[in-house]
């Protein structure tokens, strides 16, 4: 059988969308309009790779970003800003296409690195992988007081010392966007990570349409938690939620997950996406609380020079003393650089 043909436009050909609907490892950011928000928000070159076989079928997709990086290398990824991405494929003959397409397009482009993050194991491309995330899952009951009775007390009464002070949830979209930035820049200074411009997050909610909403928590008018859900099929996903570390002690963390919870199986939400973890760091053990399980991420890396190690780990270790650095700065000083750094982070 010949090998399928590679198409690579920067424009999602027709039948794109229709492929990743249909396919099962899918996910919201396969999608054309979430592969062009680096480029709505950063002016990033988003490629849409496409196999076909002889008789014109989609056989495979791989969308890839042109990710710039703070030594000015810049890698392909699939998919930036996101915790899913990776190539669609029927077979290994589509998944090889595409790789070679790929590490192709990378030689012209001049991009030191690919990296594809897949949800699952890959073994026929021969890729290097790092499998130092993994998603937490939480199944879902049909209802809220099933999911409270599995909660089990102590976690009852954590929700419950929330109610002493009063909190309002609001629910919506771009009317709360201000709100949720307001929460998330401080929020991402503190943890000493830049932030992404506010104009990310409207280009992720313009992508989404009615996919995704904004759940944010007040006490006595001012936001002190919010989080973005984003809903694919039976599934939904919190890929950014913030509580401002003066009301941890309150347990507004508590409540605004249990409030995303809540309105998940609200939706007819069968499993609730916590987002990516180390094991056993503070983020996996606070979702693993809830009863979150671990789910292997498998993000795959190519280099051109051959090394084949991921620019992800290396950066983050090397960064260690500047995480330290931007955690104490001032946070109008980090919000102003933050938008600027960002970008070119590979996480």
């Amino acid at each position: 059988m010949a090998a399928p043909d590679v198409s690579i436009s920067t424009a999602a050909p027709a039948g794109w969308d229709d492929y990743v609907r249909a396919h099962a490892d899918a996910s919201a950011y396969h999608q054309s309009e979430f592969v062009r928000v680096g480029h709505t928000a950063f002016r990033l070159k988003c490629y849409f790779l496409t196999a076909k076989t002889a008789d014109g079928r989609i056989c495979g997709v791989l969308p890839l970003i042109e990710q710039p990086g703070l030594t000015f290398k810049r890698n392909l990824v699939s998919v930036p800003f996101f915790n899913y991405g990776g190539a669609l494929v029927d077979d290994d003959a589509a998944l090889l296409a595409l790789g070679r397409a790929a590490e192709r397009l990378a030689a012209e482009r001049g991009a030191k690195q690919v990296e594809l993050r897949h949800s699952r194991a890959m073994p026929a491309l021969e890729y290097a992988v790092s499998l130092d995330k993994v998603s937490m899952i939480l199944p879902l009951p049909e209802t809220a007081e099933a999911m409270s009775k599995a909660l089990g007390s102590k976690l009852r009464s954590q929700i419950k010392r929330s109610d002493r002070e009063n909190p309002e949830v609001k629910v919506g979209g771009v009317d709360l966007l201000g709100d949720f930035y307001t929460v998330f820049c401080s929020v991402m200074r503190d943890l000493g990570t830049p932030v992404y411009p506010q104009k990310f997050f409207r280009a992720v909610l313009a992508a989404a349409g009615d996919q995704a909403v904004i759940v944010t928590v007040y006490i006595k008018g001012e936001p002190v938690g919010a989080a973005f859900l984003v809903r694919w099929r039976d599934g939904i996903e919190v890929p950014w939620a913030a509580t401002l570390n003066r009301v941890k002690g309150l347990s507004i963390n508590m409540k605004l997950y249990w409030e995303l919870l809540q309105r998940s199986i609200a939706m007819g939400c069968k499993s609730f996406d916590f987002g990516r973890s180390t094991v056993d760091s503070g983020t996996y053990n606070f979702k693993r609380q809830w009863g979150a399980q671990p789910v292997q991420l498998h993000w795959q890396h190519w280099s051109r020079d051959g090394s084949h190690k991921s620019d992800r780990l290396s950066t983050r270790d090397s960064l260690s003393s500047v995480v330290r650095m931007w955690s104490k700065l001032p946070l109008p000083v980090a919000n102003w650089l933050g938008p600027h750094i960002s970008p070119k982070l590979p996480w």
